[in-house]
């Protein structure tokens, strides 16, 4: 029988050091940004953060979404409520971060249909890799955002 993990073993996992380590930031950016591939770095990415969106939001809904859907609509979760959160401090709809999270879905779904993969490059070309489809997400999004303003 599989036992469910803690958040404790959660982070451990991610970040291969102890919750609250004075490593844990360090190690999460090494381990995120430098993955593989961009699924990689978002399994290593804010594992307290990911732990919640995969126990409160993605395992749910994967139980009756194709887990496609459940992926997409775990990532807008994430941009909704980072948006809800600058709604409230600028008094003011915000839409920026549910558009950039679920091009960034979207974008993890088609290397997942695709499977390329750099996990043999040096850190240094994973992270440029990382980096730039993040980007490349983010100028998607503002540009979406300017559209519809």
């Amino acid at each position: 029988m599989k036992t469910k993990a803690t958040l404790r073993d959660y982070v451990e996992k991610r970040n291969g050091v102890a919750l609250g380590h004075r490593d844990s930031l360090k190690n999460m950016l090494k381990r995120s940004v430098g993955a593989g591939s961009f699924r990689g770095f978002w399994r290593n990415w804010n594992p307290i953060w990911g732990y919640y969106l995969s126990r409160k939001v993605m395992k749910p809904l994967s139980q009756t979404l194709p887990v496609e859907l459940a992926i997409i609509i775990t990532f807008l979760v994430s941009g909704t409520l980072h948006d809800l959160v600058i709604s409230l401090v600028k008094q003011e709809p915000y839409f920026f971060f549910s558009t950039w999270f679920t091009i960034m879905g979207l974008i993890m779904l088609l290397e997942k249909k695709l499977k390329p993969s750099y996990r043999s490059k040096p850190w240094s070309i994973n992270a440029v890799t990382n980096l730039t489809i993040i980007i490349l997400c983010l100028w998607g999004a503002d540009f979406l955002t300017q559209i519809y303003r």
